[in-house]
Formats: C-alpha cells, structure tokens, sequence
C-alpha cells in the first residue's frame, strides 16, 4: 500500500482550502500512483473567529445521503482518482458544540470510518500561547479502525499522539498502520513532533503517517499562529522513512508488512506487557 501524506497550509477561508487541496492531491496522482492520500487536521477552517470555524463546519450525513462541501469533495477525490481518501479532520457540527473529526473514503466513494478526537488541546506552550480547543469543541469518545485494503489501520488526530494508551488499544484492536493528521503547534513540533511519533511507532510496532499543517494562520483576535509541518511516514522500527518538507508538499511511501510481520514476531512486546 502507497501512502500520500499532503501537507497543506490552510487558513480561514473554506474554499480557498479546499481549492489548496485540490490543486495538491492532483499534483500528486498526475505524478505517481497511489493507494491512500492523508490530508491533515482542520484543513477546512484553521484560525479564524468562533463564527468562521462554525461557518466552516458540517453537519455529517446519514449513510446514502449528501454531505456539505467538504464531505463532497472528499468523496469526489476518491471516486476521480480510484484511491482511499483519509480526510485529515473537518469541524464537525453538532448543536452548540464542533467536533474535531476524521472521515475515511474508499475508491467508491463511500463512506468507510468517522473518528472525533479524544484528547482536546487546552495547554499554554512555552512562548506563552494559549490553546483552550473544550472553548468550542466537544471529545469524541470511541476508539476507531477500519480497513484500507486488507490493512486495519488505527485513527488518531494531534494531542492524541501524547497519550500512548489510545495507540496501545489501537493496536490491540488489529492496527498495523495508524494515520495521525495534525495541526502542531511551531513551538511544541520543534521539540516533540518527531520523537512522539517515533515513539508510538516504535511502542506499537506500527506504521504512522502523520500528516501537518505548515506555516501561519491568523485567529479571530488577530494573534499570528505557527504550526510546524514537517509531515512524515514511519515505520514499525522508529524510523523516518519519508518527510515532507517546509511549505506546502507531501511525502509518500510504502507500506511493507513483511516488516511490520518481522519486527513483531523478533520483539513481541504485545504479549509481553504486564502492566496495561
């Protein structure tokens, strides 16, 4: 399985986002083929007012109805290009709260996994910014897998990746990949970004690819915001095997199970555990 990580810089304005991934997923197929392309957290709507990210956001449909503009576009991409779609997360709207949610597409269009994220952003990092993500979005609650061919992979977005007990219970649950789409902050990805990754996949014995945003946004108050980029896809041993670079771009590489398969049966750390 090829693995596309897009990285993208997003803003406020939903169209031009949407125009932004657009015009990069058919950047990437016009050039090599791939299984599944992973766009990163929020890709829809990043900073902007309260108003903006509720404008920005969807109500999810019932299986067999239309979705809003992002949900469609998602599923276009899958069905133009015969590919699975991870769609990074949009703004989920549900009464007076969003949900910071992922959808997954297969080559038909259809809808395949949803997972809210568990785990809500609301730190100060060190440069002093404050980060309050409860303010305006409800925790999702479920622990969620689906398959993208005949892979199980786990779905995780951004704070989820500090929290190791997830990924352990999304290894239990049969993954052998797990997609992470993100929004990491500047200050906190320069120190953290990579070695948590590493680290959950080295823990898990799991693929990762981990999808970011890059670059400056503007919130609501006007305060100027940096995330982090540096998109990346790692192996089951800890090690970077493709990453994108400053700007916007993606990464791409394969999946190999026949490591996955060898790592875990010459270090069983599943079974070995005793504590969790």
């Amino acid at each position: 399985m090829r693995v596309a990580v897009i990285q993208m810089s997003p803003g406020a304005e939903k169209e031009q986002n949407i125009a932004q991934a657009r015009g990069l997923v058919e950047a990437l197929v016009a050039g090599q083929k791939v299984d599944l392309v992973v766009l990163p957290e929020m890709w829809t709507c990043l900073g902007g007012t309260r108003a903006q990210k509720f404008a920005a956001g969807e109500v999810l449909p019932s299986p067999g109805e239309s979705g809003g503009p992002a949900y469609e576009f998602l599923r276009g991409l899958a069905m133009s290009f015969n590919i699975h779609v991870h769609g990074g997360s949009i703004g989920e709207v549900r009464g007076e709260k969003l949900y910071n949610t992922t959808l997954v597409f297969n080559p038909a269009g259809e809808e395949i996994a949803r997972y809210s994220k568990i785990h809500l952003f609301d730190i100060t990092t060190p440069d002093g910014q404050g980060y309050r993500e409860s303010a305006i979005y409800g925790a999702g609650e479920e622990v969620v897998t689906c398959m993208i061919g005949e892979t199980r992979v786990g779905l995780a977005i951004c704070y989820d990746i500090r929290f190791p007990e997830l990924f352990l219970a999304l290894r239990r649950a049969g993954a052998e990949v797990i997609l992470l789409p993100a929004a990491f902050t500047l200050q906190t990805g320069k120190d953290h970004w990579e070695v948590l990754i590493r680290a959950r996949a080295i823990e898990t014995q799991c693929w990762f690819a981990a999808c970011g945003t890059y670059g400056a946004h503007t919130e609501g108050n006007g305060e100027v915001r940096q995330t982090y980029g540096h998109s990346l896809i790692c192996d089951p041993w800890g090690h970077v095997v493709a990453k994108a670079s400053d700007g916007q771009g993606w990464a791409v590489a394969d999946i190999d199970h026949r490591l996955t398969a060898r790592v875990r049966a010459n270090m069983p750390v599943l079974e070995h555990r005793k504590l969790a």
